[in-house]
């Protein structure tokens, strides 16, 4: 019995100190102030030392009629010591193929070319630790250590903006892999009315997020994960 349960211990720690995933396929409900809208399903594939993620929504039911086709947000780059680097991403709507918005981000030169209904323009600034719309989200699963306090820039399809995540504890939320306990990540607002970003994060599983929250011009967006399958 002594046996079993030391050895039941050694994998609970493996599983808890794991490397970050090769793969992962998860989905989340997606809420529109507390209605369910759709899903969100995004994928992440590391090969070597570059990755891919993509995450698609979709809006399902009758507020299809509203929102028809899928939201398509792609980040690709490096998965580096501190972290993910992406240095290509992308946000394009199936019902608007025109309003697709891109930005390559140059960690040579320190800038960011955007690319939006065929007019392109470019920004000098590019910080270190960088991140995107998309990656932004994963890269509690990359880095070193969770900060207690995390600033970063965030490049969107059109814009580049700075983040200021304080952390607190975030409770114990029901998830597809167990009822697990989270660390709370929240914007913290340095304008008024700015766009407010929440993202639960489960430290016993490698920091993958498991909740996202995202409130802006009175409406609340929040995703749930329902379903993961994570590969080392």
């Amino acid at each position: 019995m002594l046996r079993m349960l030391l050895l039941a211990m050694a994998l609970l720690v493996t599983a808890a100190h794991a490397g970050p995933p090769q793969r992962m396929e998860l989905v989340y409900d997606l809420t529109r102030n507390g209605l369910k809208l759709g899903e969100v399903s995004d994928s992440f594939v590391r090969n070597g030392t570059r990755y891919t993620l993509v995450s698609t929504s979709r809006v399902r039911g009758a507020l299809a009629r509203l929102w028809p086709g899928t939201i398509r947000l792609e980040s690709r780059g490096s998965v580096t010591a501190q972290g993910l680097r992406p240095d290509a991403f992308s946000h394009a709507r199936s019902d608007a193929p025109d309003k697709l918005a891109t930005a390559r981000l140059d960690w040579g030169e320190q800038r960011i070319a955007w690319t939006y209904k065929g007019e392109t323009r470019a920004a000098d600034g590019l910080a270190p630790g960088a991140q995107d719309q998309l990656s932004q989200l994963y890269q509690f699963m990359f880095l070193p250590e969770l900060p207690a306090d995390y600033r970063l820039q965030v490049v969107s399809g059109r814009d580049l903006n700075d983040y200021h995540y304080a952390s607190a504890d975030g409770g114990t939320l029901e998830t597809p892999l167990g009822a697990l306990a989270t660390r709370r990540y929240e914007r913290v607002a340095e304008v008024a009315g700015q766009k407010s970003v929440t993202v639960w994060v489960a430290p016993a599983r490698g920091n993958l997020p498991v909740r996202v929250r995202v409130v802006e011009d009175g409406v609340t967006v929040e995703q749930h994960l329902v379903r993961a399958s994570i590969g080392g």
